[in-house]
């Protein structure tokens, strides 16, 4: 960062006041310090060379930027927390009038189920060459060893490229199979493992109600269909022989178009 950047951010006085008046721990005031830096050299990308030119808006994006550099969600979370310390030193000095970070969301772990709404038995059989990170798509094996493909969103894609990367390696002690998703003793994720990692997510995230495997594949389908998708589209996806199977979603679809008529609509 040039020096200009870093007086118009008042880098120096941010590290100051996480030091002296703060009492951050040294590891802290790096790590806050460097979050800080990396948002001014993304703001700048976008015109905006002061910390005050910086909007709700462009933060969501510099976020979505970093989950697209495949940061683990706990980082990210950092960097949020750091932006939120950040102006609300500012605003407190009066460096700026308002806090863009107030509305920020923290990352939730992003599902590769939900992103492909493949099911458990084939998540778990997912292979590495099966991921086509280039493309944004994975190659899929149903029922009856039959092969389809499906797109990826990018979150999911960025999470499983982060992973392969950074943690599957130390797991893999020569049983993986060079299957995707590996357990703590490196053999491949059973179907029951796959399942308590969901109901752990879900349990963090305080859902009350039950969540299987089969939630995430549900909840694909319905906001694909709520969203407009082309039912044949969906079918495809899910690897439906028939579309008739398809089909009984669609009355999630139906109860979601009720609620919005019985909402909106002012004779209903």
């Amino acid at each position: 960062m040039d020096l200009t950047t870093e007086a118009a951010f008042r880098v120096e006085q941010f590290r100051d006041f996480l030091a002296l008046e703060a009492g951050d721990s040294a590891h802290t005031v790096a790590n806050y310090i460097r979050d800080v830096r990396r948002l001014a050299g993304y703001a700048g990308t976008k015109g905006a060379r002061r910390p005050e030119d910086v909007t709700a808006a462009l933060l969501r994006e510099f976020v979505y930027a970093l989950k697209d550099l495949g940061l683990a969600p706990a980082t990210i979370r950092r960097q949020i927390s750091a932006l939120r310390t950040y102006y609300r030193y500012l605003v407190g000095e009066g460096h700026a009038v308002r806090d863009p970070s107030e509305r920020l969301e923290s990352p939730r772990q992003w599902q590769f189920a939900y992103a492909t709404g493949a099911r458990v038995s084939e998540l778990v059989g997912l292979k590495l060459q099966d991921v086509l990170y280039e493309d944004g798509l994975a190659r899929i094996f149903g029922k009856g060893a039959k092969e389809r493909i499906v797109p990826v969103g990018r979150r999911a894609l960025g999470a499983v490229a982060l992973y392969a990367r950074e943690i599957r390696p130390g797991l893999d002690k020569g049983k993986g199979l060079g299957r995707v998703f590996l357990n703590a003793r490196g053999t491949p994720l059973s179907r029951v493992g796959a399942w308590s990692i969901i109901k752990r997510a879900a349990r963090l995230a305080g859902l009350t109600k039950r969540v299987t495997p089969h939630t995430l594949r549900h909840t694909f389908a319905t906001h694909l269909l709520e969203g407009g998708a082309d039912l044949r589209a969906v079918q495809e996806m899910l690897g439906h022989a028939d579309l008739a199977t398809t089909q009984l979603y669609t009355h999630v679809d139906r109860e979601y178009l009720r609620t919005v008529h019985k909402t909106y609509h002012p004779r209903s």
